[in-house]
């Protein structure tokens, strides 16, 4: 069983590497490789869209939630649909900016300081969120490897992986991988999740073996607690970088839109399925070893649910999830790195063969941090919620505000930046 888990693993992680470096011939100047040459078509747009949000934070805090609480665990997934909705008309004024970084609007409505105040934001919600994909895929090779890898080596090894396919080609590597990854997990979740259900005996046997609660809106949690898993993930969706650099990589002001049409309908359904899988998965393994650790429920009910490999298929697709959002959050701080502080203010006049070093050296640097930050801490989902609360509280109302409001003043953007991001870190 172990040799199959190997070999799916091994083949993904080939793949993605072959994508890696037959992008990297196309990655020549700066605009290569931090928005891809503004040459992404709505397509691609969608799948990198869909692997940067759906990762650990989805498929194991997300999962965990579920596990305990039923389907009221979409409270935090609909943040993420609340804020979609109203990016559908955000995204061309996105592309129409057709800068690099979030920084550089900042500077752009505000002033210096801004942008400054805004990579650090960035940089510690976005070396948090990429921690826990570290601890996320320290757990799989865990699970497929009980005797040999240790979660905390897992983390060591998925650091590694992470930091190489993110540093070969930056967003051209990054995009195109997602399209791999993207495809893989939509189809071995769409089709796990029905063969699990027959498996609980179907809807009735769900209802049979669980709680009202698990099938309320609010379940077994409060308005107040729902509200607690719904803002920051919408805030975090309304200002992330990630999305915006997706947006000023796109071909035109019509691709940015067409790729949000597909990302919304594909992450309603991909986190539902998630959401299903784990609840299922609470009728299916309601004590145990799982029982104990509820946010690996998905990739266990791959090992001990499933046919070997329809189990396999969909541990890899896990895996590679896992891997794309953790490429999408460190190369995202690493632009800022290079954009709005190295070519800002240390060297303007760097030349791109400069610039492409010191962006690879930077998105090394970041990931022996988000490892150092995976390797102190334990819970996923407490570790999303800090990461999402720093970005809702220190960008995003500044973000919304330099597209729609002429009224928010300098000052007040610096002061709302370093407010936020000193009282939740500190």
């Amino acid at each position: 069983m172990n040799f199959l888990y190997a070999t799916v693993l091994g083949i993904i992680v080939v793949t993605l590497l072959a994508v890696s470096l037959a992008r990297l011939r196309k990655v020549h100047t700066k605009a290569d490789y931090l928005v891809a040459g503004r040459s992404l078509p709505a397509f691609v747009l969608v799948f990198t869209l869909l692997s940067s949000w759906i990762g650990s934070g989805s498929l194991l805090g997300g999962a965990e939630n579920a596990y305990k609480h039923g389907f009221a665990a979409l409270w935090q997934a609909g943040g993420g649909w609340v804020g979609l909705a109203f990016i559908y008309f955000i995204a061309p004024r996105a592309r129409k900016f057709a800068q690099f970084t979030i920084p550089d609007l900042l500077e752009s409505r505000y002033n210096q300081t801004a942008r400054v105040l805004g990579v650090i934001a960035i940089l510690f919600a976005y070396t948090a969120i990429t921690s826990y994909q570290l601890i996320g895929g320290g757990d799989i090779l865990h699970l497929i490897f009980p005797g040999a890898i240790s979660p905390i080596l897992g983390r060591y090894l998925i650091a590694g992986f992470v930091i190489v396919f993110t540093a070969i080609a930056g967003m051209s590597s990054v995009a195109y991988m997602d399209v791999v990854i993207g495809l893989l997990a939509t189809v071995t979740l769409l089709a796990a999740a029905p063969f699990l259900l027959h498996h609980a005996g179907g809807w009735s046997g769900l209802h049979a073996a669980l709680p009202a609660t698990h099938f309320q809106v609010l379940g077994d949690l409060s308005f107040v607690q729902g509200l607690e898993l719904l803002v920051p993930t919408g805030l975090l969706m309304l200002g992330n970088q990630s999305m915006y650099q997706k947006f000023f990589s796109a071909k035109s002001e019509q691709a940015a839109r067409r790729a949000v049409i597909g990302w919304v309908i594909g992450t309603i359904i991909l986190e539902t399925v998630i959401v299903l899988i784990a609840v299922i998965g609470s009728v299916l393994f309601p004590s145990g070893e799982v029982h104990a650790r509820p946010r690996e429920i998905i990739p266990y009910a791959a090992t001990h649910g499933m046919p070997a490999l329809m189990g396999a298929l969909l541990l890899g697709a896990f895996f590679a999830k896992i891997i794309s959002t953790a490429n999408n959050y460190l190369f995202s701080p690493a632009t800022n790195l290079v954009n709005d502080i190295y070519a800002r203010y240390l060297n303007r006049n760097a030349s791109n063969k400069k610039i492409l070093i010191v962006s690879r050296l930077m998105v090394a640097l970041l990931g022996v941090w988000a490892l150092y930050q995976a390797l102190h801490v334990e819970s996923i989902l407490k570790q999303t919620l800090y990461a999402y609360t720093i970005y809702a509280a220190a960008l995003t109302p500044v973000i919304l505000a330099a597209f729609y409001s002429r009224r928010v003043t300098a000052a007040a953007a610096v002061w709302s930046i370093g407010a936020g991001t000193f009282v939740t870190v500190f």
